[in-house]
């Protein structure tokens, strides 16, 4: 049960991600720097309401990368890792439709988009931001006495992988998070940029992370 709990937990947080930020993304993305701050901070705010609301249920990972980061730095089972990713998925996926439903464009559910057409651009770019993204989780959550503070600091740095990834990629750093939308608006074009180079940038940042702090990683 308490598994089940968990994941359900993931499921509403990706979802709310999703329908709110990914919203407001597609409903300011073209107004210049004040929807470039705009989307940057919906992103963050999002991510420090879940943080203190399920963060004590599942840990509040709700992206995909997140979660193969705990994996590989040994704080999560093979078990949970898959149970997360469905449950992330699911819920990027009504995430969407939700936000479809509300908006009735398709155009307008904050999807990412390759840089200048280039898929190994936009993957290098993808795996630098999730690379800063998650090991500034790791290294907040390596410690209960940050237990406080860490939803502000988590929300603060995907803020800021947005201020710089959005005019390139959307920033997505969430395989999940780019995968609803792009379903629920049917183009997959380019979709496995932002499917796997999260997920590469996650699994690097839990290795240099164990590296530099082994005991922490542990």
């Amino acid at each position: 049960m308490q598994n089940i709990r968990k994941y359900c937990a993931e499921f509403i947080g990706t979802m709310v991600l999703v329908l709110l930020a990914c919203g407001v993304a597609g409903q300011i993305c073209s107004d210049g720097v004040a929807g470039l701050i705009g989307t940057a901070l919906a992103f963050g705010l999002v991510i420090v309401a879940m943080a203190y609301s399920i963060g004590n249920v599942s840990g509040c990972h709700i992206n995909p990368a997140v979660s193969v980061a705990m994996l590989v730095s040994g704080k999560m089972s093979v078990k949970d890792f898959c149970g997360y990713l469905v449950a992330q998925f699911l819920g990027g996926i009504a995430g969407a439709a939700v936000l479809n439903f509300i908006v009735k464009d398709t155009g307008k559910l904050g999807t990412n988009a390759l840089y200048n057409g280039s898929a190994l651009m936009s993957f290098g770019i993808e795996v630098i931001l999730t690379f800063v993204f998650v090991i500034a989780i790791l290294g907040v959550t390596s410690r209960e006495s940050n237990g406080s503070v860490a939803g502000l600091v988590i929300g603060g740095a995907l803020v800021l992988v947005h201020l710089l990834g959005i005019n390139f990629t959307g920033t997505s750093v969430n395989p999940a998070r780019s995968f609803g939308p792009a379903l629920i608006a049917g183009n997959l074009e380019g979709i496995w940029v932002f499917l796997l180079a999260p997920l590469v940038g996650g699994a690097l940042a839990a290795i240099v992370y164990m590296f530099l702090d082994p005991k922490k990683a542990k």
